[in-house]
């Protein structure tokens, strides 16, 4: 199931990185490496700095958007170095790769890195259900976005090797509806957002920080596929009584 977790990195700056991004992954057996508008690559650094993982730079796939990175998955998962001013779902790498692992008989999970001098930024990590935080030393918390990568690929091939690999599903039970992948999602919030906006709910030009908890809110309430057609139905439905 180590095929199904996607290594994605955000507008990563250095090919040495990615180069060692792959080292990483491979000697862990992870092997989806997705690149969101890296500045150089492919480059023949990242390839010396991969120590011989250039199978997964080769087939790496390389997108403009992490919209484009994580279409598809169930379950995404951003990095977060600091604390938010709306908290969101906070994971450690150990309970990450739990999470993940319990999920992925079902679909594929997207672990997201961001850039090295300044992570993910705020629209991105509200593109995630948990943002996980590696518990680093305060007093030198710097962490290298490879071994960022080695530490959560460390924990999902450990979690892989437990004798126990019976997991329960997400709710406890097997859902009859398959979860809404992270395209779909993201277009509810588009059409949500517009019809608060048609309805006098949100104001645009004073929009708060609604959207950013009602992304909260319904992210942390992991839809399945019909409930999505239903909240989406029920907008459209509400566009055409406010004509």
């Amino acid at each position: 199931m180590l095929e199904r977790v996607r290594i994605v990195l955000v507008n990563t700056s250095l090919p040495a990185n990615i180069g060692a991004a792959a080292r990483a992954m491979k000697t862990m057996g992870l092997v989806q490496m997705v690149l969101v508008a890296p500045k150089i690559f492919p480059s023949p650094e990242a390839d010396t700095l991969s120590s011989g993982a250039t199978d997964i730079l080769a087939q790496a796939r390389v997108v403009s958007s992490l919209d484009e990175a994580i279409a598809g998955c169930r379950l995404i998962i951003g990095t977060s170095a600091r604390s938010r001013h709306i908290p969101w779902p906070l994971l450690n790498p150990r309970a990450a790769a739990a999470q993940a692992w319990a999920e992925l008989p079902t679909g594929e999970v997207a672990l997201v890195f961001g850039r090295e001098d300044r992570g993910l930024t705020n629209d991105e990590l509200h593109k995630c259900h948990y943002h996980v935080h590696i518990p680093t030393n305060p007093d030198f918390s710097s962490l290298n976005l490879a071994a960022a990568v080695q530490v959560l690929a460390y924990e999902m091939r450990m979690r892989s090797l437990e004798d126990d690999q019976v997991e329960a599903p997400f709710w406890g039970v097997d859902w009859d509806i398959d979860a809404a992948p992270a395209e779909d999602i993201e277009r509810l919030f588009v059409h949500l957002e517009q019809v608060l906006v048609k309805v006098d709910f949100l104001d645009p030009e004073n929009p708060r920080q609604l959207m950013t908890r009602l992304r909260r809110l319904f992210l942390r309430s992991r839809l399945d596929t019909v409930e999505l057609n239903v909240l989406r139905g029920f907008l459209t439905a509400i566009e055409k009584s406010s004509k």
